[in-house]
């Protein structure tokens, strides 16, 4: 596992203002949140009382997509954005599949860190690492993810819920296209990305809260989601909302049908 020497990582958790991945946690019914991550949390359910019921659906996208792809022969994983370890994780749906996968995990919050150690348990046939990096230090990320991965075979990266917090101006195109241009041929790309498209109003009034605790929130169109999939070769079922990907490889998140989608998700394979 790599992280810097002599730091502490509970020293650096802000908790002055609400963390993404922390109110993620908080929706999925995680313990590893702050006052102030519920305080924003409670703030989204007057304004969009279905937002736990998302966070599950994408979190068991996830799932689907790690078993469609080790059942399509991927035995390597690179999944930027890791968020606080919530199980199953990745690595645990992976290699009860395939006990031989490698995953390297990634993020840059201090509390995910803390909590790294929960992800490195695996098979003893595979490998698991954990990196703590911004996802935009991609030269960072993929020199010790080589340590761990084999980026001449195919690898399927995975941006779960990360690139909604990544701004056009920051480099979100040029993030996901630098890291796409370094995979095999035959390697994947699964994004999961919130969107405005079904629910402008509440969009709005969830972006304008963002704003006020200065965190970035880029929500996408359709056709702005589909460029992160230039030059691959989108699977099937396309780019759908993300209970529709592939149902039948997972059980439905109970109250899914009670609610409107919020994002939209895809998995892209490199020719």
């Amino acid at each position: 596992m790599s992280r810097p020497e002599n730091d502490a990582p509970a020293l650096r958790i802000d908790t002055s203002r609400p963390h993404p991945a922390r109110m993620y946690d908080w929706f999925l019914g995680g313990k590893d949140n702050y006052p102030v991550d519920e305080a924003m949390g409670r703030q989204m359910l007057a304004v969009e009382p279905g937002v736990p019921v998302m966070a599950k659906v994408n979190r068991a996208f996830m799932h689907r997509a790690t078993r469609w792809l080790t059942s399509n022969g991927i035995r390597q994983f690179l999944d930027i954005g890791t968020g606080i370890p919530t199980e199953p994780n990745l690595h645990q749906v992976a290699q009860q599949a395939a006990p031989d996968t490698r995953v390297v995990y990634c993020d840059n919050d201090p509390i995910v860190l803390a909590h790294a150690e929960a992800l490195l348990k695996g098979t003893e046939e595979g490998a698991i690492d954990y990196v703590e990096a911004d996802a935009r230090n991609v030269d960072v990320i993929l020199e010790h993810a080589g340590k761990t991965l084999d980026f001449s075979r195919p690898v399927a990266l995975s941006l779960i819920s990360l690139l909604h917090f990544v701004s056009d101006e920051d480099g979100a195109y040029e993030l996901v296209g630098r890291l796409t241009e370094v995979l095999a041929p035959g390697s994947h790309v699964v994004i999961s990305h919130l969107t405005a498209d079904f629910h402008p109003a509440e969009a709005r009034k969830v972006d304008a809260m963002y704003k006020a605790n200065t965190l970035t929130l880029a929500p996408r169109t359709r056709d702005q989601f589909s460029r992160f999939f230039d030059g691959l070769e989108i699977v099937e079922p396309g780019i759908v909302a993300a209970e529709t990907w592939h149902p039948e490889l997972g059980e439905p998140v109970p109250g899914q049908d009670d609610v409107i989608s919020a994002g939209y998700v895809a998995v892209g394979r490199k020719p």
